[in-house]
């Protein structure tokens, strides 16, 4: 519906729900454009011809990924350029001259600063994530690198929610804009092809439900939403301990772990994603069969990207939110807003029967799959320092007495001023006689 109008250089705002290709949407006429004969000579400066921004991280290299895919036969030249790793490279690039950049607010805008990244000869700039870009957080940065762009470029912003307040705070940077929806008004925001469950679930029994569904029927890769951090490193550390092979993706980690975390999730050498709200938007891998919402979403936005990671492409999946006591209102709300039909959360523990017969979970199946990797190696250590120990207790004669020698020294340093009066004691003998101040 879009490329019509993208390749016809206008302005547009264009919604659809997750996973309907909407990275192609842009992709292609920022292509079409460079490659274009009246772009030739712009082409030979080296500038940028077209800039397309993303919230996060993982985005941008998804992006930049799809852009690859699209300009594979063609001389395009493309560069992703992000926070958290060298400049150097970016900047051997950018020498050389580049056609497309990706990037998120913070580098780009700190490689424009710098005088690195020239913007003047952009054409086309590209929101993805849009009202995520527009939000307080990342608007000032949005309309810094806006107004170092030139005012005759194409602007188009693209995004699976955008509320009305953030529409018209878009169009005060665009030009006679044409916005598109894939879908009427009254269409659904989520995917109908994933089947949603909203259960009432205590944190503490939290774990154990989520051993079950991880171990449903058809089950492939799962991602697991928290609301913090340390709930995602926490999460994924217990479900290493209880066998399954999780991965945690949060703001804490190294670039590179979270690079890491995500591409062995792509290739199948892990199975769990536990990740914050970093993976909630773009991120596609494909086979994710289940999304768990380990805690409840902040709004319907979130929840909307959050379970848009699985039914892509017209694959059906499986959403599972979890609302504790405490955020009961906040889903009412979120419920309302979706025009969704879970008012009222079943109260589900990890022995209820309909958490078996909705997800075809087998009664037999337990907590844990496999021996505990953390455990294991605690008890590696605790055997290996029984076994040094051990050796010196059963090392008769001198032996023996030589470690029981070696250790003494220590021992009178550490006692200094410490040490009980009987070691003072014994240490002010005199030929085997007590010492003036003992005798008195």
């Amino acid at each position: 519906m879009t490329l019509s109008v993208a390749l016809a250089g206008t302005d547009l705002i264009g919604q659809a729900r997750t996973g309907t290709g909407k990275t192609f949407a842009f992709s292609i006429p920022v292509i079409q454009r460079i490659m274009s004969e009246a772009n030739a000579s712009a082409r030979e400066t080296g500038k940028p011809q077209a800039l397309i921004v993303a919230p996060t991280r993982e985005l941008a290299i998804q992006v930049a990924g799809d852009v690859e895919t699209a300009s594979k036969n063609l001389d395009i030249r493309n560069l992703t350029i992000y926070g958290g790793v060298p400049y150097e490279p970016q900047l051997e690039a950018l020498d050389k001259g580049v056609d497309i950049v990706i990037g998120t607010p913070g580098r780009v805008l700190d490689l424009v600063n710098r005088g690195d990244l020239d913007l003047t000869n952009v054409n086309a700039l590209v929101l993805d994530e849009a009202d995520e870009m527009l939000d307080l957080g990342f608007l000032p940065d949005v309309e810094a690198i806006l107004a170092k762009t030139p005012a005759s470029r194409q602007t188009m912003l693209f995004s699976a929610t955008m509320p009305a307040a953030i529409v018209t705070l878009a169009r005060q940077h665009m030009y006679q804009a044409m916005n598109i929806r894939a879908e009427s008004t009254e269409s659904n925001q989520t995917v109908p092809t994933t089947q949603q469950f909203v259960w009432q679930a205590h944190e503490m029994d939290k774990p154990e439900v989520v051993a079950r569904i991880l171990q449903a029927d058809g089950t492939g890769r799962v991602v697991i939403f928290t609301r913090t951090k340390r709930a995602a490193q926490r999460v994924a550390d217990d479900l290493a301990e209880r066998g399954f092979k999780a991965s945690p993706l949060h703001g804490d980690m190294a670039q590179k772990a979270r690079e890491k975390a995500l591409d062995g999730f792509r290739e199948g050498k892990v199975d769990i994603l536990v990740a914050t709200d970093v993976a909630a938007r773009g991120i596609d891998v494909a086979g994710i069969t289940h999304v768990i919402n380990y805690t409840c979403p902040e709004d319907d936005k979130t929840y909307v990207h959050r379970i848009g990671r699985t039914g892509r492409a017209g694959a059906s999946g499986v959403a599972v939110t979890f609302v504790d006591w405490a955020d009961i209102q906040r889903w009412k709300l979120i419920n309302k807003a979706l025009d969704l039909p879970f008012d009222d959360p079943i109260e589900t523990y990890s022995t209820s029967p309909h958490l078996f017969t909705d997800l075809n979970i087998s009664k037999d199946v337990k907590g844990r799959v496999g021996a505990p990797v953390s455990t294991g190696a605690k008890k590696a250590g605790d055997s290996h320092g029984q076994g040094k120990s051990g050796g010196q207790g059963k090392s008769g004669g001198r032996g023996g007495q030589g470690n029981r020698s070696q250790g003494s020294p220590s021992d009178d340093k550490k006692s200094t001023g410490d040490r009980p009066p009987r070691n003072r004691q014994r240490r002010r003998t005199r030929s085997g006689k007590p010492a003036a101040p003992a005798a008195e």
